[in-house]
């Protein structure tokens, strides 16, 4: 648990560091607990394990620090139900609550769809990759990292 004033207690000092060290473009992955976190981060991206606890609960506390992408038309990736599951219309509630979360934090909140194999592949190239509890289907997540603008890095640095 981390006890920093106002860091949220449920990002880890691993995930923390990520964050830290992400800059403009990078991109960090929210995985179901179904997604092939170990064999994807084989090919480069930084594994974080946070098993225990939920994508809804952990983009809530990511977003607090993490400014989105607003020069980009969507500001997270889903990957797309298979054609199977689109079929037999199987719903995904949990992409509207990413949409509700990524707008209370001040972003626009267009989420894209990735087809499964293309999805895999640009997971690879992402800066990390967080493996978390969460088993509902399609939970994965891409979000790529925005600019804090020079004005409001000075309101940070106040302190």
């Amino acid at each position: 648990m981390v006890v920093l004033k106002g860091i949220p207690s449920i990002l880890s000092p691993e995930l923390l560091y990520a964050l830290a060290k992400m800059g403009h473009g990078d991109e960090l992955v929210l995985a179901d607990a179904n997604f092939p976190t170990s064999s994807i981060c084989a090919c480069g991206p930084k594994e974080i394990r946070a098993d225990g606890l939920g994508i809804p609960q952990l983009l809530e506390a990511i977003l607090k620090l993490l400014p989105l992408d607003t020069y980009k038309s969507s500001q997270a990736t889903v990957m797309d139900l298979v054609d199977s599951d689109k079929q037999r219309g199987l719903a995904v509630p949990l992409w509207l609550t990413y949409g509700q979360l990524i707008a209370m934090s001040g972003s626009p909140a267009n989420i894209e769809t990735m087809e499964r194999f293309a999805f895999y592949e640009r997971a690879k190239k992402a800066f990390a990759v967080v493996a978390t509890g969460t088993t509902a289907l399609y939970g994965n997540l891409i979000l790529k990292k925005g600019v804090i603008p020079p004005e409001l890095l000075e309101t940070y640095n106040r302190f």
